[in-house]
């Protein structure tokens, strides 16, 4: 019986083709872990939070023009104080703004005094960039409908919001989501 055996000699280095598998092996998995990563960060953002810019003074000084804020995507948790980002149907582009009343509650501003009541109660608003002055067209004291919430800019004298027609009451359907923290500059939102 013969034996029959097969010997590469290799002088130096082996061929160039014993190299190339490891590296495409390689070059795969680096590949295949990234778009798995960057298809469950897409699912994360597209059903539980998403990234939304500030656009405008109307915010300051909670948040200024550039800044850009995590949102999440579940309306029922949202509360008086809560930072909301809407988009109106009557308006061009999503807002940003404070929910002030709910439906059912009662919001009345003084622009005497400066002061703003819901449900008779004047608000404690440390977040505020100064008192209100600025009036619009929406005659007060207002009661929210169930369904929808009453918003205002933390800027108060230079926000488009609940109080004027254009904005107006939001549906709270056109909710968008809750702001949780910003993203950039990150840092919380109740510092």
């Amino acid at each position: 019986m013969r034996k029959v055996v097969d010997y590469e000699v290799y002088f130096g280095e082996p061929p160039e083709k014993t190299k190339k598998p490891v590296v495409a092996s390689l070059l795969y998995e680096w590949t295949d872990s990234v778009v798995i990563a960057l298809v469950v960060l897409m699912l994360v953002f597209l059903f539980f939070f998403r990234i939304a810019g500030v656009e405008g003074p109307s915010m300051v000084p909670t948040l200024q023009d550039g800044n850009w804020v995590i949102i999440g995507s579940f309306n029922d948790e949202i509360e008086r104080g809560d930072i909301i980002i809407s988009a109106q149907p009557n308006y061009p582009k999503p807002i940003v703004k404070r929910v002030i009343g709910m439906g059912g509650d009662t919001v009345d501003i003084d622009f005497v005094t400066h002061t703003v009541s819901v449900n008779g109660e004047v608000l404690d608003e440390p977040y505020i960039n100064e008192p209100t002055s600025l009036s619009y067209d929406v005659e007060f004291p207002l009661v929210v409908p169930e369904g929808y919430v009453f918003v205002m800019g933390d800027n108060r004298n230079d926000s488009l919001d609940s109080r004027s027609s254009k904005i107006g009451l939001i549906d709270e359907q056109y909710i968008l989501g809750k702001a949780l923290i910003k993203a950039f500059p990150f840092e919380n939102l109740s510092d």
